[in-house]
């Protein structure tokens, strides 16, 4: 718990529940551990934080949601997820890192990712100090996940997760002035997991006029499901935990419980079925937990709401990097593995679970082909599938201004195998590359400081006034920003969009 008594050691600000005192290093006041809603209570809305009468020293990050991360083969993974825990249940808070020059200054609120599953507002390699350092007030959360924030129980609100993202938004519109944020310039950005998060709230009703402009880092809309298929899911757990499928049920389990449910459920052999009625399974198994459509979040899939005119005074910059899925398949072995006749049965199997023509797919990527292994259409396939065609797709369907960039810079991690993997960009964007060198770093040995130089001022430049040196997507031209080349091209249709709903 942050201690309120100690004296503070840099300047004070004064929120809706009660002053804090930040820390100040080289120009920049960090506030960690802000709670912007109570500790959340199992299956129930966020409310408001207790007040505090005391001068409260924000100097503690304090817990993460629940959560087991595991040891990666060759990559060291805790600069970008964090370390993980159980057992902290006051977790729902937020930290900020604001210019000790006055404001107004443009907000950058980001959303961790994790497979809605792991991550943390505190994991390293997202630190907010250089977007302050370039005259930004930065805010990163924390939101509940797995079961307690992406499980469709009856009996609770569903997308429990996103109305805690929600609610730290609205803490942000009543209170960030006071930390020279300008809250009609806010920029909600995420990866992965919280690149999802924040396509869907582009197209929210719920989440108007909370921010102007949108930056989704390996993500799109259309990881989703319905509310009826989800619940399969519902009912897999219940069985597994020996509860009762609804919120009376869930609400005792433990987190250790919870934990090893998850577990079970994410495994690759775990019997649950949650494609829907064409036989699509949206996140093709990396995650078991993502937002529901059919509530009061999400009344639509987001890709229909786009094209029905959502979000279309929000400004977008989405995005992808060339080699997604390398991260799943490269540092464990699986790429390398899948050849000849049982790895053409094994990657059928495996796209098989999420797609209804797996041997077309797997064709189109040129498996049978002289020259095409096995593993590199499987991977480059699922690259396609799983993030690069359908963020061009959400491109697509946004009706207001979108831009559009891939990150083809590659990693030589992993034996030069790493590649521009799902991931890479973040260290560029935060410019933390330090924590992301080395030999089980994400970015080997070496990384090109200034490619997040460059990579970062692009960011700023965009939340501070929506400027970016390339003109907008669309379908004609599918212009492309190339980070590390610099420069945008007129991208090809991709074998993927055969293969995926409109």
């Amino acid at each position: 718990m942050a201690d309120i008594h100690t004296p503070p050691s840099g300047p004070t600000v004064r929120t809706a529940y009660g002053n804090l005192a930040g820390e100040v290093a080289g120009g920049i006041v960090r506030y960690l551990g802000i709670p912007y809603a109570a500790p959340p209570v199992r299956f129930a809305m966020p409310t408001a934080p207790a007040s505090w009468p005391e001068l409260r020293r924000a100097n503690e990050p304090g817990d993460c949601a629940p959560q087991v991360i595991k040891d990666f083969p060759g990559l060291d993974v805790v600069p970008l997820v964090g370390k993980g825990g159980i057992g902290g249940r006051d977790y729902l808070k937020l930290n900020v890192w604001a210019p000790v020059a006055a404001g107004p200054h443009p907000v950058m609120v980001f959303i961790h990712g994790g497979g809605f599953v792991i991550g943390s507002k505190d994991a390293p390699i997202q630190d907010g100090s250089a977007f302050t350092a370039s005259g930004v007030v930065c805010v990163s959360m924390n939101y509940r996940l797995g079961i307690d924030g992406f499980l469709p129980v009856p009996g609770a609100p569903t997308n429990l997760g996103l109305h805690d993202i929600l609610f730290a938004l609205h803490w942000v519109q009543d209170n960030i002035a006071a930390f020279g944020g300008d809250p009609a310039n806010v920029t909600l950005f995420g990866e992965s997991a919280g690149a999802m998060a924040t396509a869907d709230l582009v197209t929210s009703p719920l989440a108007r006029g909370l921010f102007r402009r949108a930056i989704i880092q390996s993500g799109h809309g259309a990881m989703v499901r319905d509310i009826g298929v989800a619940q399969r899911l519902v009912r897999k757990l219940a069985k597994i935990l020996r509860v009762a499928p609804d919120a009376a049920g869930f609400a005792g389990m433990t987190d250790e419980a919870a934990m090893q449910a998850i577990e079970a459920v994410s495994k690759p052999t775990a019997r649950i079925d949650l494609r829907d009625a064409e036989g699509r399974e949206p996140v093709f198994g990396i995650s078991r937990f993502i937002p529901v459509h059919g509530d009061e979040v999400l009344p639509l899939p987001p890709l229909e709401a786009l094209k029905r005119g959502a979000g279309k005074d929000i400004d977008v910059l989405i995005g992808s990097n060339a080699d997604e899925m390398n991260l799943y398949f490269v540092p464990t072995g699986v790429r390398a593995k899948l050849k000849g006749f049982i790895g053409k049965l094994m990657a059928r199997w495996i796209i098989g679970k999420s797609h209804p023509d797996a041997g077309a797919v797997l064709a189109a990527y040129g498996l049978g082909r002289k020259g095409v292994s096995v593993g590199d259409a499987f991977t480059r396939a699922l690259t396609d599938l799983v993030f690069r065609w359908p963020a061009r797709q959400y491109a697509a369907a946004h009706q207001g201004k979108c831009w559009m960039y891939e990150l083809d810079w590659r990693s030589p991690a992993c034996g030069g195998e790493l590649g521009a993997c799902h991931g890479m960009e973040l260290p560029f964007v935060f410019k933390t590359l330090p924590l992301a060198t080395g030999a089980a770093g994400l970015a080997g040995e070496n990384p090109p400081a200034e490619l997040a130089e460059r990579v970062h001022a692009l960011w700023v430049g965009f939340a501070r006034d929506g400027s970016l040196p390339w003109r907008p997507y669309d379908v004609t031209t599918r212009q492309v920003f190339q980070l590390d080349r610099g420069e945008a091209i007129s991208e090809p249709v991709m074998p993927a969009a055969a293969h995926l709903p409109e």
